[in-house]
């Protein structure tokens, strides 16, 4: 697993390589093409969410999974709802809890220190996400959030200096959770936050942020979950596809008929726009609950 882990690592820094200074002969943002591999490749590492809350509704004694899809379709409901209410608060919350989403999900190996302390490294590990497009593409990340009516982030606390500073702990913080970890893995950390760089300073941020959840983010959480289903790479991946495509077809389906509706009020890439990061944010929460109450849970067994 460990191989795998660097070899992904190793190809998806040497694509970034290749795709990014090509990208600059281009010009226009290719906003259909990120929507449809984020429904096509990004959604589809959460598309076994239905088992695991399976799995959940045991530990509980419930056998029924009528009531993990209602609190799963709530809860997501709830977060469209209060980002059309409250903007800013739910798209910083949502920011922060990717940030450490992506910190501890990207980290392919087990890391715990003392209450707070690997959450908080997590999260600044995972904040360079969002951090990287702010610094390096800073008018082209404020003009998304504008669409999506949030202006945090033109705040003057947020200049470069600042985002620089956080920059840095971002990556010491890589650094510390790797640190007594054998070459293969502080390779990897080190390879995926130089990617996060490269892809960042070449590309739009919405292409960079695609490129990163597709192909990085997705991939790495999807390999995990062939191997939960077979210990045979060629079995699990088949069982994984066989298993993922209801859900992510579903899902698809729906951002679809959402970007449709929006387009009667919007600009056909402002719509894009809203659906992408709204529905990833209403989807994100449940996901991230799921996780973290099957953890816990299983802590105890």
């Amino acid at each position: 697993m460990e191989k795998i882990n660097f070899n992904h690592s190793v190809i998806f820094f040497n694509l970034c390589i290749l795709i990014s200074p090509f990208y600059l002969m281009l010009n226009f943002e290719p906003i259909i093409l990120c929507l449809f591999l984020i429904l096509i490749l990004g959604i589809s590492h959460g598309a076994l969410d239905n088992i695991k809350g399976k799995k959940l509704l045991k530990f509980f004694g419930y056998k029924s999974t009528i009531s993990f899809y209602l609190a799963y379709i709530l809860i997501s409901l709830l977060i469209i709802v209060l980002w059309l209410i409250l903007p800013n608060i739910v798209l910083f919350l949502f920011l922060v809890v990717a940030a450490y989403h992506f910190g501890k999900e990207d980290t392919v190996f087990s890391f715990r220190r003392k209450f707070l302390i690997s959450e908080c490294l997590f999260f600044l590990k995972g904040s360079s996400v969002i951090l990287t497009p702010l610094l390096l593409q800073r008018n082209a990340t404020n003009e998304i959030f504008r669409i999506l009516n949030f202006n945090v982030f033109e705040s003057a606390i947020f200049n470069d200096q600042f985002l620089i500073i956080l920059l840095c702990l971002s990556f010491l913080s890589s650094l510390y959770i790797s640190n007594k970890k054998n070459t293969n893995l502080k390779g990897i950390m080190i390879m995926d936050f130089s990617s996060l760089i490269i892809l960042n300073f070449f590309l739009t941020p919405i292409l960079a942020f695609t490129l990163y959840f597709c192909f990085l983010h997705s991939v790495r959480h999807s390999i995990t979950l062939i191997f939960e289903l077979d210990k045979s790479f060629k079995a699990g991946l088949k069982k994984f596809i066989n298993r993922a495509i209801p859900l992510t077809f579903v899902t698809g389906l729906i951002f679809l008929l959402a970007i449709y509706f929006l387009n009667n009020f919007y600009k056909l890439d402002e719509a894009i726009y809203k659906v992408i990061f709204i529905g990833l944010a209403s989807l994100t929460f449940p996901h991230i609950l799921l996780e973290y109450l099957l953890e816990k849970n299983e802590k105890r067994t």
